[in-house]
């Protein structure tokens, strides 16, 4: 049978649906899982340290500034037949140093170590050892790795962890789209009338918040980023808000510290798949295992359930939302994207920004997106000054 594709939302009151089969994805190896949409202009390239002596194996250490402080990143590749814990943590440790001693002003220092043989980008196959030193732990985390007590280390237990199932989302969120037959989309249709129109969650999907509350929720997607994510959270500390993340587990799973800072901070955990796959189109176990291993990492590293999830692209069917219900998951749409990730320019992102803000309204964002992250100031500024407050997602499910 003839699958149709639904956009939801923004497109929805028009009941304009495209009709053609779903598309089936090629199968190809887990690279970079995010390069570009429509309209997506080139990322601005960073500016990198040098480190002086030159450390063996660091291809690069980029620095970003979010305007109050500046964090690096050290892409480290060594050979397979080179990597052994002694080996990898020395480099990691090296390149912290490094990186301090070129830049004193550094907040944080983020290390990621990867095989070169095997190395795809961020989203590929999984680091073999990440490592975090904030500047208050400058001092003491050699003493405290070598105590084996610094909670700002991650090594894998199993170096052969499984590809996923089928290939990872090529593009960023843009426009929620429902996979399913005529009947199915109908009662989505009446489903999305009604969210939009009243507002909260029906059916276990949440499209908007409550319409007569001056409230926005902001979501961020594909986290934790070693670079940009840090940046993010002291943002929103400064900013005095809250947001539910969307993690890629094996983000989390690299950056396990990253999560622990999230939850310390008050935002709210969501699950965006293991892998960072398009859910309709695999079977039914396949999603329960993206969504279940994700759940349970996250509750693990955290102690706290996972109550939200937004599925990687916007797809989803009702075998996806049958499986989300099962694990006690409300599907968490958006109303508002200002395309951060296509790379717009901050005036762009602002702009489009204040347009579409209105009560209920729910923010798309990512935390790996440099318009982003420079224009997110601004976009919560802009809203204070309408009478909007910045909530995380659970706040229109109360």
């Amino acid at each position: 049978m003839r699958r149709i594709l639904l956009l939801s939302a923004a497109l929805m009151l028009s009941m304009a649906a495209a009709q053609r089969p779903a598309p089936v994805p090629p199968v190809t190896p887990p690279g970079q899982v995010q390069p570009l949409a429509p309209g997506t202009r080139a990322a601005p390239t960073l500016p990198t340290l040098t480190l002086t002596p030159a450390i063996p194996g660091v291809r690069k250490v980029e620095v970003l500034s979010n305007g109050f402080i500046e964090v690096a990143h050290a892409l480290v590749l060594i050979p397979a037949g080179e990597v052994s814990p002694q080996r990898t943590l020395a480099l990691a440790v090296q390149s912290v140093q490094g990186a301090y001693r070129a830049d004193p002003q550094l907040a944080e220092v983020d290390v990621s170590v990867y095989r070169a043989e095997t190395y795809r980008g961020f989203g590929g196959p999984l680091p073999v050892l990440t490592l975090s030193v904030p500047r208050a732990r400058l001092r003491t985390f050699q003493s405290e790795l070598t105590a084996d007590t610094y909670d700002r280390l991650w090594t894998p237990e199993n170096m052969e962890l499984p590809e996923p199932p089928g290939t990872p989302a090529h593009e960023p969120e843009r426009l929620p789209v429902f996979v399913g037959t005529p009947a199915e989309l109908q009662k989505q249709r009446l489903e999305q009338s009604l969210a939009q129109a009243r507002g909260g969650v029906r059916g276990d999907l949440l499209f908007k918040g409550n319409p007569t509350r001056r409230q926005v929720a902001l979501t961020f997607d594909d986290v934790p980023h070693p670079l940009y994510f840090p940046l993010v959270l002291d943002l929103l500390r400064r900013e005095h808000a809250r947001a539910t993340f969307f993690i890629i587990g094996r983000n989390a799973e690299a950056y396990p510290y990253f999560i622990r800072d999230l939850v310390r901070a008050g935002h709210e955990l969501g699950n965006h798949t293991y892998h960072h796959v398009r859910l309709p189109h695999l079977t039914d176990a396949q999603i329960r295992a993206e969504l279940q291993s994700t759940n349970e990492l996250l509750t693990r590293l955290t102690g706290q359930p996972v109550r939200f999830l937004r599925p990687p692209g916007g797809e989803y069917s009702q075998r996806v939302l049958n499986v989300a219900r099962s694990l006690g998951l409300t599907t968490v749409f958006w109303t508002d994207d200002p395309g951060d990730f296509q790379n717009p320019g901050v005036e762009t992102v602002e702009a489009r920004f204040a347009r579409h803000l209105r009560p209920g309204g729910i923010i798309l964002l990512h935390d790996n997106a440099p318009d982003g992250l420079a224009a997110l100031p601004d976009l919560l500024k802009a809203a204070r000054e309408k009478g909007y407050r910045a909530v995380p997602a659970g706040a229109f499910v109360r």
